[in-house]
């Protein structure tokens, strides 16, 4: 499973999810199953734009976890 982190860096930062749909231009819907981590995928031009914006790199975004259903 891959962990998106992008609540915490925006509370970090106190970025709200329209701070980033207005600065970065990346659609609503996308930013917000980010944030609320319910996407799938996502589009190597999306993450770039948001570790460009929030300065970070994917690894400060994104994290691999083992599934706790896993066996």
């Amino acid at each position: 499973m891959i962990k998106c982190h992008l609540s915490t860096l925006l509370g970090a930062k106190k970025l709200k999810i329209a701070d980033v749909v207005r600065d970065t231009g990346i659609n609503r819907s996308t930013v917000n199953r980010l944030f609320h981590e319910t996407n799938n995928r996502i589009d190597f031009d999306t993450l770039e734009k948001i570790c460009l914006y929030l300065n970070c790199s994917v690894g400060d975004l994104l994290e691999v976890q083992e599934d706790k259903d896993s066996d």
